[in-house]
């Protein structure tokens, strides 16, 4: 037993409301994106909202939106859709094709993030982690075998060298 461990408890995981927000997730993108049986899916968010159109999302007052990340390793292709953090609504998908992009690294520092540069000014930072605590802002889902997934097919397939 850790010194913090008897004031800081992990916070307990609903599997049933990740479960259910994981289908809510695949109705979402299914309405979207075409083939999206081709696609594995993580939750994710980005505060670089200049490349989105979030207004729909969460008014003006956040900076935060929340992607639902799809991708396909045999097309070497991610599929960003915006979403609301309910899953009630979704915007328009952006693909990311591998031989389309300019630049595709993670960052570690300042924040864990996926970075996509599909030209030489605009990129788009992905955050994405096993679930996040404030419903309101956030979509409540676990997702670690998932994440992983996605973290090696980025590293591994995606990400320039």
């Amino acid at each position: 037993m850790g010194f913090f461990s008897k004031w800081f408890k992990e916070p307990e995981i609903d599997m049933e409301k990740s479960d259910a927000n994981a289908k809510k997730m695949r109705a979402c993108f299914h309405r979207v994106v075409k083939e999206d049986e081709d696609y594995q899916l993580i939750f994710g968010y980005t505060e670089d909202v200049s490349r989105f159109n979030y207004g729909f999302v969460h008014g003006s007052k956040t900076r935060i939106g929340n992607l639902i990340v799809g991708w396909n390793q045999a097309s070497q292709t991610i599929v960003v859709v915006p979403t609301v953090p309910d899953l009630s609504e979704c915007g328009e998908p952006v693909y990311y094709r591998r031989s389309e992009i300019v630049k595709a690294y993670r960052s570690k520092y300042p924040a864990d993030a996926f970075v996509i540069y599909p030209n030489k000014k605009e990129y788009i930072s992905i955050h994405a982690y096993d679930w996040l605590e404030d419903e309101s802002l956030y979509v409540y889902v676990s997702q670690p075998q998932q994440l992983a997934a996605f973290t090696e097919f980025f590293t591994n397939c995606f990400a320039t060298k």
